[in-house]
């Protein structure tokens, strides 16, 4: 079964890898054909040299750059041994390797885990969760954590945010290129407002390949079964949605927000085009069904 997921968890890695290097490469032609004198040859082969690039960088480094956009900071057990002992407890309960703690410096409640795979591991919880959820709450917020690190669902989130915030910055960054470099250029205006309308949706359509919501729902009942309690995942969420509503995370970026246990933005504008979790209700109720079948 962990071979199933493994597999899995690698072939849809592969397909970002390739449907990334397509994007870049119908970017690539459309500047080249526009921009560059008809050469579309370079402009491809520049473009796929990129994607190249950018997907062994997030492959590699794509926990260190979620930990980064978030500021997050690795502590140590003395600096947070709430969350160590939390933590500490979940991976002997799962038979995972203990993973490296982070803590974000915002009051948004939520939490994320991110790295290439359970050997390098990362658990990273707000400021925020930590005062507003009792242990109980916490445990099975993390559970629901350390249920990704298990199923490799890390890698493939980390590396989908990664190359979907990519591709949002490259579309931003034609945009301002359209409105300050230089022109009259009709024609090659036309051709960069034709990118910047196209590449933020195929962005949200890369996420929405490798992030499946049934996914959510998976990690919500391994998380509950590994603590024998669904209803402290349950409470958590309730607690969390309202949270996130009324204190949304004010920095960030909305291509990443797949990876918390509930979306830390508003959901307006660019958030609700790479909304990727499932609907509130239907996970507290998923939980509630599962703490009553144990229950009878």
């Amino acid at each position: 079964m962990n071979g199933q997921m493994g597999a899995s968890a690698t072939l849809r890695t592969l397909l970002l890898f390739t449907v990334m290097s397509l994007i870049f490469a119908a970017i690539g032609w459309l500047l080249g054909e526009y921009l560059m004198g008809g050469n579309w040859l370079l402009g491809v082969s520049i473009f796929l040299a990129l994607a190249i690039a950018m997907n062994v960088g997030s492959y590699f480094l794509s926990d260190k750059i979620v930990l980064a956009t978030y500021r997050a900071k690795i502590v140590t057990e003395e600096e947070a041994p709430r969350l160590h002992r939390i933590v500490r407890n979940l991976s002997q309960l799962s038979g995972l390797p203990m993973p490296k703690i982070a803590i974000v410096p915002s009051s948004t409640p939520n939490a994320f885990a991110t790295g290439r795979n359970k050997n390098h591991a990362v658990v990273a919880a707000t400021q925020g969760i930590l005062d507003y959820l009792t242990d109980d709450e916490l445990t099975g917020v993390l559970a629901h954590e350390m249920a990704h690190v298990k199923d490799k669902d890390i890698m493939v989130m980390s590396v989908a945010s990664t190359l979907a915030g990519a591709i949002s910055f490259a579309s931003r960054s034609f945009y301002w290129g359209s409105l300050f470099g230089g022109g009259n250029d009709r024609e090659g205006n036309i051709i960069i407002a034709l990118i910047v309308a196209i590449t933020a949706p195929l962005a949200a359509m890369l996420l929405q390949l490798a992030v499946s919501r049934s996914r959510e729902y998976k990690a919500d009942y391994e998380g509950a079964m590994m603590i024998g309690r669904p209803m402290a995942l349950a409470n958590a969420l309730r607690k969390l949605e309202a949270g996130n509503k009324a204190k949304p995370m004010n920095f960030g970026n909305p291509s990443s927000s797949s990876l918390f246990i509930v979306n830390p933005f508003s959901g307006k504008g660019l958030a609700s085009l790479f909304s990727t979790h499932p609907p509130m209700d239907e996970r507290i109720k998923r939980l509630e069904n599962l703490a009553g079948g144990m229950r009878y």
